[in-house]
């Protein structure tokens, strides 16, 4: 059957569909608009399923707060110039508003959320199938007696932080460019998995005997009247002796004290001294991954919990999300 431009138009208002699209789903259901939307529909989650292994890293990314809750939605696509598409940002905000007004409970519950006249998930989909993009939404959120927000001036990473007391929104938001800014693993370290203290106190450990071992060959190397940085490597001797900075047979001499000097320190290194030089090791960690214990970014005298202190005592931060579309 012949179809309106004024019809065309319309379902292309209704579906975000290009103009042949619209024609051929009008043609085909005879002009029911019910049918023409189902028949785009199935086409564009057809189209949406063929780019789902394919990487969504571009988007924008809103965070936002209402009294207690705080809340981070990233849409997500394939490309910026999608992602500066005004339609783009226009399903993002939607999806920012239903969020705060649902304050849904997981990711799952937000695809579920009731959009136009289908679900989160059916509309992205849809828009996913009528773009040619993969797009996809992430979801991040917080509760607690104070809360505040952070939006990047890129629009691609945002930060949300929870405290254990209302504060001056303005004050909080420091902490949530520090988030932003620095990317602590954790709030503090109790809340850092002991599997990854385990990690890092293994390479701490690793890292101070191989250090010390280093150490000793390069005093060992000096004494004999060597210059260790010709002896760093395997690759770095056959060089310097190929360029005549060293001979054969101080070559051979170096090889054989880093040999026989190696194997003597790494069997007699102190436990405790290692011991010691790793939990500094942990400590430097802790203070460059912790939030609250990292350097504050607008008063490297003090900390981040410092500058809680002195906003109001007893202020602490009790969680943060950070999303970034961008590569740290």
């Amino acid at each position: 059957m012949a179809v309106s431009i004024a019809d065309i138009k319309k379902l292309r208002e209704l579906t975000q569909a290009g103009m042949g699209d619209c024609k051929k789903a009008l043609e085909e259901s005879n002009g029911d608009f019910d049918a023409a939307v189902k028949w785009i529909r199935e086409k564009f989650t057809k189209i949406a399923a063929k780019r789902e292994a394919r990487e969504a890293s571009e988007g924008l990314v809103i965070a936002r707060t209402e009294g207690n809750f705080a809340a981070i939605v990233a849409m997500k696509c394939e490309t910026e110039s999608v992602a500066n598409n005004d339609r783009f940002a226009e399903l993002a905000n939607t999806i920012a508003d239903l969020v705060m007004a649902n304050k849904p409970a997981d990711q799952a519950a937000l695809l579920a959320l009731p959009l136009e006249g289908s679900t989160v998930a059916d509309v992205i989909t849809e828009r996913s199938g009528a773009c040619g993009e993969k797009m996809e939404v992430a979801y991040e959120h917080l509760e607690g007696e104070g809360v505040v927000a952070y939006n990047h001036f890129n629009k691609k990473l945002s930060a949300i932080v929870a405290f254990n007391q209302a504060a001056p929104a303005e004050a909080l938001k420091e902490v949530a460019c520090q988030v932003a800014a620095m990317n602590p693993l954790a709030v503090n370290a109790d809340e850092i998995p002991q599997a990854k203290k385990d990690e890092e106190l293994e390479l701490a450990v690793k890292k101070t005997k191989e250090e010390q071992v280093e150490k000793a060959v390069a005093a060992a190397l000096k004494k004999a009247g060597l210059n260790p940085n010709h002896f760093d490597s395997e690759d770095h001797i056959e060089s310097n002796m190929s360029k005549g900075w060293i001979t054969a047979e101080e070559a051979a001499k170096g090889r054989e004290i880093m040999t026989t000097v190696a194997a003597e320190k790494a069997a007699n290194l102190p436990e405790q001294m290692v011991q010691n030089i790793a939990k500094g090791r942990m400590a430097k960690f802790f203070k460059e991954n912790c939030l609250v214990e990292q350097e504050f970014i607008s008063d490297a005298k003090i900390n981040v919990q410092q500058y809680l202190e002195k906003v109001q005592k007893g202020l602490t931060a009790t969680g943060f999300k950070r999303v970034n579309l961008n590569q740290d």
